[in-house]
This record gives C-alpha cells, structure tokens and sequence, in this order.
C-alpha cells in the first residue's frame, strides 16, 4: 500500500472504502492460510500494518475536528 502521507491526501470516503477492501483482503488471506493455501505469510503483515495506518489517518481527522470544533466554540 501506500505510505501515511499518501493516505493522507484521500477524502474520507475514498480512505474508508480502501480500510474496508483491506479488511476484506486480510479476510481473504487469512481463510487461504487456514486452509494452507497461503504462499506468501509477508503478505497478512502488510495488510494489518496499512490497516493501522488508515485507522490512524481517520483517528488523527476525527482528533483534528473536535479540536476544531472545541476552538470554534470557545471563541
């Protein structure tokens, strides 16, 4: 995947929608390798750390909007 920079360059619905095909693609990867049809174990890595980092992309975007939102009231 991408690095955080690039993750952060996406609107919010295009990073969601990438969080959910990689949910689906960790799914996948984990059902191949339960079953041994796995070849490439890097791969479940990959996907659960591009995982965190869209999860740490959203979470910096929901911290940012309620420090907004906190400013914005106060004055």
């Amino acid at each position: 995947m991408a690095a955080a920079a690039a993750l952060r360059e996406l609107a919010d619905d295009q990073l969601i929608n990438q969080l959910g095909e990689a949910k689906r693609e960790l799914f996948n990867l984990r059902f191949q390798f339960a079953t041994g049809q796995l070849t490439n174990l890097a791969r479940i890595t990959q996907v659960k750390r591009d995982i965190a980092r869209m999860n740490t992309v959203l979470r910096e975007r929901e911290i940012a909007a309620a420090e907004a939102l906190v400013t914005e009231e106060s004055s």
